[in-house]
């Protein structure tokens, strides 16, 4: 007899953790590149990028026993990355630089180039030719694809709970055709 929970756990080959990666990776340079050392802000940030992606991984690696638990941390995947576009926005605000908006001359251009195969493998080469404001605003751009995705997937999520139950009810499931065998 196979068992009857499914494993879980491919977060690796989703787009959203790839992209927190990248989050993650771009946040500490920019924090170690633009910040100054003892400043707070460092640690909240590089955390808050830390938690967008380690939290996919564990959610996804629980959903093998706890639909409700994927969700949740799925979520706090989401609010961490929430927080750290607020500690971004604020850099520029504070300093007087831009925040790109939709309308920005380099938006498209740079929305489209995130989402590109060329910038998953090359986007490290990046972050010694771009300067603060540019880095921050990619950043924000990755963030704000990330949280919609999120979004996307803690909506997947809660239809795969809503078709298939949680965990208990799967049990009972498995329990109750294995008794009917006999």
């Amino acid at each position: 007899m196979t068992g009857f929970l499914k494993q879980k756990g491919g977060y690796r080959q989703l787009r959203v953790y790839k992209m927190t990666v990248i989050i993650y990776d771009l946040t500490f340079y920019f924090c170690s590149r633009y910040l100054k050392k003892g400043d707070r802000t460092i640690d909240q940030m590089i955390q808050a990028a830390r938690s967008g992606k380690q939290n996919i991984a564990e959610g996804s690696k629980a959903a093998t026993t706890s639909a409700e638990m994927e969700i949740k941390l799925t979520n706090v995947s989401l609010a961490s990355l929430e927080e750290l576009m607020l500690d971004y926005e604020d850099y520029l605000r504070v300093r007087g630089l831009a925040l790109w908006s939709v309308k920005h001359p380099r938006m498209a251009s740079l929305r489209s180039y995130v989402r590109s195969r060329e910038f998953e493998t090359g986007y490290r080469l990046l972050f010694d030719r771009l300067n603060d404001e540019e880095l921050a605003n990619m950043a924000l751009t990755l963030i704000n694809q990330s949280t919609y995705m999120l979004r996307k997937l803690v909506e997947a999520q809660q239809e795969i709970f809503l078709e298939q139950g949680g965990v208990r009810e799967q049990m009972t499931r498995a329990r109750l055709a294995a008794r009917s065998k006999y």
